[in-house]
């Protein structure tokens, strides 16, 4: 990842699957938990597939720190998704 070429091609994929997939996934998600549900085993295997991609696209965003907020955010909002949801899960 540390060609720049590579990088900006690889970046403009993952900024595409950020906005069509993965932000709409989480908010929908995130608008389940809220509403007191629990998570599915669908719901668990993308949060999972999101954890494990975050920790491979570690060293990019270290070469290119003007996305480390965009993806300090995401992990932000994974981050209340997943507290809600074991909130919900202890309830019920």
């Amino acid at each position: 990842m540390n060609n720049p070429s590579n990088d900006a091609g690889l970046i403009q994929v993952l900024a595409e699957r950020l906005e069509t997939q993965r932000l709409p996934r989480a908010l929908a998600i995130k608008a389940s938990v809220d509403r007191g549900e629990t998570l599915g085993d669908l719901d668990i295997k993308f949060l999972q597939e999101v954890l494990r991609d975050a920790g491979q696209i570690a060293p990019l965003l270290h070469a290119h720190p003007e996305w480390q907020d965009l993806a300090g955010r995401m992990m932000q909002l994974y981050k209340e998704i997943t507290e809600k949801a074991l909130a919900n899960e202890k309830r019920a």
